[in-house]
C-alpha cells in the first residue's frame, strides 16, 4: 500500500509515476496509464517531482481541480485513449507536504480490455512499464495482448486461484525485470519478448510454488507467429 503522507520515501519504480504537470496533462501521462495498465497497475503523482537523489517531493500546482476535470475529459474519449478502467474514486486531491497533488490510481486492466492503448491504432499506442520506465510494445507484444484477451486457461477465473494467479503475476513481472536489467538483450535494456517470456516465467512460479499446471495463450491457441516468439 503506498502511503500519500509519506511520499518522500519513494521512489520511481514499476508502480509509481512522478510528473510535474505544472503547464498542465503532459502528453506522457497517457503512455504511463496505458503502461500501468497492460501490466501490474500503478498510481501516478501529478504535481509531484523527482529529486536528484530520486526522493519524491510536492511542488506547487496551479490548478490541481482543472488537471482532474481535465483527466476525465480524456478517459471519456475513445480518439483518445481505448478504454476508461478508472472508477470515478481512482482520481483525486490528496495534501501533503503542505501542496495538493493529484493523485490517479491506475488498476491492472482485466485481460478482456487488454491492450489498453492511446489514440487509434494499438499497435503504436500500446505501453508496458518496465522498472520506472513506459516502453511502447512491439508489434508481437501487442498480438500478444490481444491473444490473452481471448485466449486463456479457465483456472484464472476460479474463485480458488484468483487471488494465487494475482500474486504469481506480480512475483513473475518482477523476475522478468531482473532478467531484462541483467540480460541488456536490446538497445534500451528491455527483456525481449516481453508477453512470452512472462508467460514463461508465470508458468514455471505456478507449477514450481502451487503444483498448478497452466498453459498459457500461446499453449492454449499456438499460431506460427507466437511459435516464432517462444
Amino acid at each position: 500500500m503506498f502511503d500519500l503522507e509519506n511520499i518522500g520515501k519513494y521512489r520511481e519504480n514499476n508502480r509509481i509515476e512522478a510528473k510535474k504537470a505544472v503547464g498542465g496533462l503532459p502528453e506522457s501521462l497517457w503512455e504511463t496509464y496505458s503502461a500501468f495498465a497492460n501490466t501490474l497497475g500503478g498510481i501516478i503523482l501529478l504535481g509531484v517531482e523527482e529529486l536528484s537523489d530520486r526522493s519524491l517531493h510536492a511542488i506547487e500546482l496551479p490548478d490541481p481541480e482543472w488537471l482532474i476535470m481535465d483527466i476525465r475529459d480524456v478517459l471519456r474519449d475513445r480518439t483518445k485513449v481505448s478504454c476508461n478502467i478508472l472508477t470515478q474514486d481512482d482520481v483525486f486531491l490528496h495534501n501533503t507536504q503542505g501542496r495538493d497533488i493529484v493523485c490517479m490510481r491506475v488498476p491492472r486492466a482485466d485481460r478482456r480490455c487488454k491492450p489498453v492503448y492511446i489514440g487509434s491504432d494499438p499497435f503504436t499506442g500500446t505501453y508496458r512499464r518496465n522498472g520506472d520506465g513506459d516502453y511502447r510494445c512491439s508489434r508481437a507484444e501487442v498480438e500478444a495482448l490481444m491473444s490473452e484477451s481471448r485466449i486463456y486457461d479457465p483456472v484464472e477465473d476460479t474463485d480458488r486461484y484468483r487471488k494465487v494467479v494475482e500474486e504469481v503475476d506480480i512475483a513473475a513481472q518482477s523476475e522478468l525485470e531482473s532478467n531484462s536489467h541483467a540480460a541488456k538483450d536490446s538497445p534500451d535494456g528491455v527483456y525481449f519478448s516481453w508477453c512470452y517470456a512472462f508467460w514463461d516465467i508465470k508458468k514455471r512460479l505456478l507449477h514450481d510454488r502451487y503444483g498448478i499446471d497452466w498453459r498459457t495463450p500461446a499453449e492454449m491457441k499456438p499460431t506460427y507467429e507466437m511459435k516464432d516468439q517462444l
